[in-house]
């Protein structure tokens, strides 16, 4: 293996395929052909004497020797390319981007809307997704740049990661307009002994590391009160409305609902479980004139320090 005889134009497929799993789809993110990405894939084999990806259920599987050295390769284009661009700059009027967030089902209805809408109005030739990105596979889609921007309650550990709070949140109680604690004084706070008289819906989401809320409802020891337990956020106003559950959710969600339905917010015990949302991106994209004008509009439109 001589490596000066290996085109470096053939990394920057090594490192899509590895991502995507797919030659068609690596051939998309590099805009070229599928023959093209085939014939690039294949040259790529030779060089190293490997086949380097091979067919499974999910997709191509990267054998030993790619899933060695193909984090590598990603590691170093990104570093080129955050150097090349250091003296860039973005245009949103007239150039287009594709940004990828990673949004839970709660966030994607807090905050995409009017993110979608500013974008439209400033950034009208680019393109904007949401994938969907578990908390554990986050730091991993945020270094291969499967995702751009990671908004939620998010506390990144792993190395190479960057982040920003953008505002300081808490849980509180959502029920019927018309519910009332079974026993005490209706107040705009809730008691530990009106909260355990309650029926509890609680909701788990795959795409947050928060768990507080569990915590809160052990440490006041009614964790049983808990009677339905839901995946998402999405259904909660039509679990509470014309019943007698309570929610626990997060006030800005419960403060969108409030407005419009017939529902009552009610501060928990001891102000309910605190929480910083968090901006987070890998750091090779800090300097990225595109993705820095995407956090900005994300930090003028949310962050709002203090809050809670």
């Amino acid at each position: 293996m001589n490596f000066r005889q290996l085109d470096l134009n053939l990394l920057r497929v090594l490192g899509a395929v590895y991502r995507s799993g797919s030659v068609t789809e690596a051939g998309r993110q590099l805009a070229l052909s599928q023959p093209a990405t085939s014939n690039a894939l294949a040259r790529l084999r030779r060089f190293f004497g490997d086949p380097l990806f091979v067919p499974s259920p999910g997709g191509l599987h990267p054998t030993r020797l790619a899933r060695r050295i193909a984090p590598g390769v990603m590691a170093l284009l990104r570093e080129l390319e955050a150097g090349l661009l250091s003296g860039e700059s973005f245009d949103p009027a007239t150039e287009a981007a594709h940004w990828r967030l990673s949004l839970s089902d709660l966030g994607e209805q807090l905050f995409l809307p009017r993110l979608a809408h500013r974008l439209r109005r400033e950034a009208p030739a680019s393109r904007l997704s949401n994938v969907s990105i578990p908390a554990h596979h986050l730091a991993a889609a945020l270094e291969a740049m499967d995702a751009d921007l990671a908004i939620g309650i998010l506390n990144p550990q792993h190395r190479g990661l960057a982040s920003e709070s953008l505002f300081h949140e808490h849980f509180v109680a959502l029920t019927a307009a018309d519910w009332r604690p079974r026993s005490g004084r209706a107040g705009a706070t809730l008691t530990r002994r009106q909260l355990a008289g309650a029926m509890l819906v609680v909701a788990d989401p795959a795409a947050t590391m928060h768990g507080s809320v569990q915590e809160m409802l052990a440490r006041l020891q009614i964790a049983e009160r808990a009677v339905l337990r839901v995946r998402h956020y999405g259904a909660m106003i039509d679990l509470v409305a014309g019943s007698d559950l309570l929610a626990i959710v997060p006030q800005m969600y419960a403060d969108s609902l409030a407005a419009g339905r017939a529902v009552r917010v009610w501060e928990l015990p001891g102000h309910g479980p605190h929480y910083d949302v968090r901006m987070v991106w890998h750091q090779s994209a800090t300097a990225d004139p595109a993705q820095a004008w995407l956090r900005e509009q994300v930090r003028q439109l949310y962050g709002r320090p203090g809050r809670g």
